[in-house]
């Protein structure tokens, strides 16, 4: 249980001019499975490789094919004996011959950045020492040891360890060498360590500098250079340095530094900056600063641990193009790299220690490392590596001692350290809510009420008036929040709201941004994303890996979208006169000179106008009105008065960043005018069509269900009203901190929502007040086994071309099912129809998917998508693929157009049934049948984060109640 033995101190991870050698590659690798069958023959010097074959490293060796990879959330996947691993405890020989040349001697080291979970290091068949901590850096001297030219390295790694039971987060289990290996040269008069202290005073504007230089532990005389701001001091001198322009994530400064010796010269990027705490605040710089986050796991799709820089490149820069501004580093340090790019784009990091003991909670905290104090060495040891690495990097506000491991003395030793080694940052930690150790009162999954008195400072006390009196001084973030699995997540505005309101609130993080899925081949070709449980593990929490903002390869989900509107720097609302809009700048620093201000405006004929408005530089949460010109009235003016129009009123960055080009946009506003109604459809008479059929205008009806069989030539094989949808991910959760209350999904299923009956009550034709006649069809609706139900009224209407229907819903008897009372998750119509749909063009809010609580960054406009793109692809499919405020739509199916208008409805459509969505555990057990299933819902129930948050908001519930409703079809061609 203590933290290895062999390595050196450590320190910050440094750009230096000393040579380096990366030793990844091809490497040999022999898997056994226990340490009792690994061979215990001489290995280590590579005299025998028989049993050997290549492997990349960096590498997690279950994705090369060697043993499986095992999901866990809270579980661990062994027998819980502290500090003992199990003996079926997979072994990696790994293997590497390298040269070295003369610019290595006579110092040198070798640096690991990751081994999951422990290392065993020989160089030449000297054994150099252990590795504990999976994310932490480890440096071994083999100075004496290394020898000019062939050399053998050796690493020996266990898939668990004791430090398995301080590292069991919410991830995959993927032992192996998943970082670099290099070899660095130490040039005689080096520099070992750098801490740079680079302060800012916003009352002067002046900045400070200080920096620390050290070698084996002591001070020593460097040169410290600034070109830029014309620098250059001694070593551990502090200077003021006046007109610095500070760092903060929206203007992202940074100068170039060198620290330099005889020996060696380390070239760093400093930033200056400062944070307090005051007023129950969160300071940058003297201002407040709102956090809007997410956690990101380190994952790869098919590399598992592995991933490559551009890839991280990539996935930093989408996030800064959906205006995210904070990352926590979800449950460990990321790769070294990742910091100096988090400096260069802009992102406040919340730097979390490689510790959870999340297992022990299931046992009451019992045997927890977090308060045993023979543990007290190795977590202070990972908080020592932690900060150590990323110390001299601006974007770091926050050190996090680690996330779900109880509490205890440990991580107040592990505080107490931190403090003492780094004054100058806050320190964090959810597990405690006492907040004995901390500096910021930080919860997950509080809900929207819960925040609310949290941000007004009126949250339920602590029993010690002390503990409770400092707690209130403490601003408060969400560590986690709207978990993002599946469908959802919902409640994101309400959220934002509250951390706009009350200044206490420092904001918060989504869980998470990354799906974590595997790819793997599917039955039938291709590929798809498996999860928990798809590997043949003992224990196991399915597909709990697979929640994030974007998929496994980085594909945005429809929550990403909606968070980047809710969380967007620019306010526009645009007036509804559409002669000007109010901008508010939202952001904590920067004014609005990054950004152009375009207009358009759009009518089902496409776009009418556009161009940009001139707006002068607004400061940072400033508010202002700005007049659109003249020829944007005048154009809406100008078009049908009985036809829809939008006016779209944009801000776009004017010029080429380091994360999106000129163009990108950051943030919009809308104005909508509706298209007149329509005149509704005119009765007439009813046509019997033969003994068992009744035919009225387009549409022919069976008599016995009086249901219709076919609408404008279209078979119908459906129909009817529909109460319930394949559950979502939230569906089968509990709400956060309810334990005992069923799933919503499984509260369905009991009441039979998903399996109603319909009795045929009535079918007649009645006079309608034009002259004609409409028909009737009453029915009931009902599940086995239950009492209560639904009264169903479908008055049919016809012209020459159009149905119009009129439903009528009215529920009876109480619906309360073992003892609770049952909510509906829509009321809407389901249609299906023989006949394959291969697009839909609507007007309403798009171009993706949006339901009550949900939706906020779809606009409303006219779209067009084929079938494939309406769905989106979870990886347990579900609930999804809803349109929403739709008020036309044209489905070409079947060789025709079928055309749906009337009151705001959503739509969705889908080439397989509500049933084979519902019985599917993965993509590919989706297969079309050839028919079309369409859904007009009048309502819909909100979709929430009961999956792991508060469930649906009490405006977004939908219980049974009485509805009225219509909507118009037409076939046309």
């Amino acid at each position: 249980m203590g933290p290895g033995r062999g390595s050196l101190p450590a320190r910050a991870y440094l750009e230096s001019d000393a040579p380096r050698l990366l030793l990844n590659g091809e490497w040999q690798f022999r898997l056994s499975p226990g340490i009792r069958a690994a061979p215990h023959d001489d290995w280590q010097q590579g005299n025998d490789l028989s049993g050997f074959t290549p492997l990349p490293v960096p590498s997690s060796w279950n994705m090369h094919g060697h043993g499986s990879p095992a999901y866990t959330n809270v579980q661990f996947p062994f027998p819980v004996e502290p500090p003992y691993p199990p003996d079926a405890n997979p072994i990696g020989d790994h293997l590497v011959t390298f040269e070295a040349g003369p610019e290595f001697f006579p110092h040198a080291l070798l640096r690991f950045d990751g081994i999951d979970s422990a290392g065993t290091v020989w160089l030449n068949g000297v054994e150099l020492g252990t590795t504990r901590g999976s994310r932490l850096a480890h440096e071994f001297d083999v100075s004496g040891i290394l020898v000019e030219g062939a050399n053998k390295l050796a690493v020996r790694v266990a898939q668990f360890s004791a430090a398995s039971y301080v590292e069991d987060q919410d991830m995959w289990w993927l032992p192996g060498i998943f970082r670099d290996v290099t070899l660095q040269a130490r040039p005689v008069d080096g520099i070992d360590d750098v801490f740079v202290h680079a302060g800012y005073d916003p009352g002067t504007g002046e900045g400070t500098l200080r920096v620390e230089v050290s070698r084996a532990g002591r001070a020593i005389d460097a040169v410290v250079r600034i070109p830029e701001l014309g620098l250059e001091l001694p070593a551990g001198a502090e200077q003021r340095v006046p007109g610095v322009q500070p760092w903060s994530a929206e203007v992202r400064r940074l100068y170039g530094a060198t620290v330099s010796t005889p020996g060696e010269t380390v070239a760093l990027q400093a930033g200056f900056r400062s944070i307090v705490i005051e007023d129950a605040q969160f300071k940058v710089n003297g201002r407040r600063i709102l956090l809007r986050g997410v956690n990101r796991h380190e994952h790869h799709p098919r590399l598992g641990r592995v991933v490559p820089r551009d890839v991280v490149e990539a996935e930093l820069r989408l996030m800064k193009q959906h205006n995210i501004n904070a990352i926590r580093t979800s449950h460990y340090p990321p790769h070294p790299e990742f910091l100096a790019l988090a400096d260069q784009l802009g992102f406040y990091l919340v730097l979390e220690c490689d510790l959870e003991t999340h297992g022990f909670h299931s046992a009451g905290w019992a045997q927890n490392p977090s308060d045993d104090p023979q543990w007290e060495e190795a977590l202070v040891d990972r908080m020592q590596r932690t900060l150590e690495r990323d110390k001299n990097h601006p974007s770091v506000i926050m050190w996090s001692l680690g996330n779900e491991a109880g509490t205890g003395r440990n991580l107040a030793a592990m505080s107490r350290w931190a403090k003492d080694r780094d004054p100058s940052r806050p320190i964090h930690y959810e597990g405690d809510w006492s907040s004995p150790y901390v500096d910021v009162y930080s919860r997950m999954y509080a809900s929207q009420a819960e925040t609310a008195l949290i941000g007004q400072g009126i949250e339920p006390a602590l029993e010690d008036a002390e503990l409770d009196a400092r707690r209130r001084a403490m601003p408060f973030v969400l560590c986690e929040y709207v978990h993002a699995m599946g469908n959802g997540p919902g409640g994101m505005t309400e959220y934002q709201d509250l951390f706009d309101t009350y200044p206490r609130l420092m904001g918060g993080f989504v869980w998470e941004w990354l799906e974590h899925g595997i790819l793997v081949p599917s039955p039938g070709g291709g590929e798809h994303f498996a999860y928990g449980g798809d590997f043949g593990e003992e224990v196991h929490d399915g597909n709990f890996v697979t929640d994030g903002l974007v998929d496994a390869n980085r594909k945005p989900r429809p929550g990403l979208l909606d968070f980047k509107k809710v969380i967007e720097p620019l306010g526009i609302d645009v007036s509804s006169s559409w002669a000007s809009f109010t901008l508010r700048n939202r952001q904590d620093f920067a004014d609005t000179s990054a950004y152009r201000f375009e207009y358009k405006v759009e009518d089902d004929g496409g776009t009418r106008l556009e161009g940009t408005v001139a707006v002068a530089p607004l400061a940072a949460q400033s508010t202002a009105v700005v007049e659109l010109p003249a020829e944007v009235a005048a154009c809406v003016a100008g078009l049908a008065q009985d036809a829809g129009a939008v006016l779209t009123v944009s801000a776009v960055l004017a010029t080429d960043t380091g994360w999106a080009a000129a163009g990108h946009e950051v943030a919009w506003g809308q104005a909508v005018r509706l298209a007149s109604p329509g005149t509704g459809v005119q009765a007439r008479d009813l046509v019997e069509a033969g003994q068992d059929e009744l035919q009225l205008g387009t549409a022919v009806f069976n008599r016995a269900t009086g249901m219709p069989t076919s609408i404008g030539g279209l078979p119908v094989e459906k129909f009817g009203l529909v109460l319930w949808w394949p559950p979502t991910d939230n569906d089968l959760g509990r709400e956060w901190g309810s334990p005992d209350e069923r799933p919503l999904a499984t509260q369905w299923k009991d009441a039979g929502l998903h399996r109603l009956h319909t009795r045929l009550l009535g079918i007649r034709a009645e006079s309608s007040p034009d002259g004609g006649e409409y028909l009737r069809v009453s029915t009931r609706m009902g599940a086995a086994d239950k009492q209560f139900g639904v009264l169903v009224d479908y008055l049919w209407t016809a012209s020459s071309d159009s149905l119009g229907l009129r439903t009528q819903v009215r529920p009876v008897g109480d619906w309360v099912n073992a003892g609770f009372e049952v909510e509906w998750a829509r009321i809407g119509l389901e249609l299906v129809l023989g006949s394959r749909t291969t697009g839909v063009r609507w007007f309403g809010q798009g171009p993706h998917q949006g339901y009550p609580d949900t939706g906020q960054g779809a606009r409303t406009g006219w779209f067009e998508l084929p079938l494939a793109a309406l769905d989106v692809e979870y990886v347990r499919p579900q609930e999804s693929g809803a349109r929403s405020g739709v008020r036309s739509a044209v489905l070409h199916t079947g060789g025709r157009e079928l055309h749906l208008s009337g009151e705001p409805f959503a739509l969705t459509v889908r080439p397989y049934s509500m049933q084979a969505l519902d019985a599917a555990n993965h993509r590919p057990d989706l297969v079309p049948d050839g028919r079309s299933y369409i859904y007009v819902d009048h309502l819909m129930r909100g979709v929430g984060t009961a999956a792991c948050g508060p469930g649906v908001l009490e405006p977004y519930r939908l219980k049974p109640r009485q509805a009225d409703f219509e909507v118009v079809l037409k076939v046309l061609g």
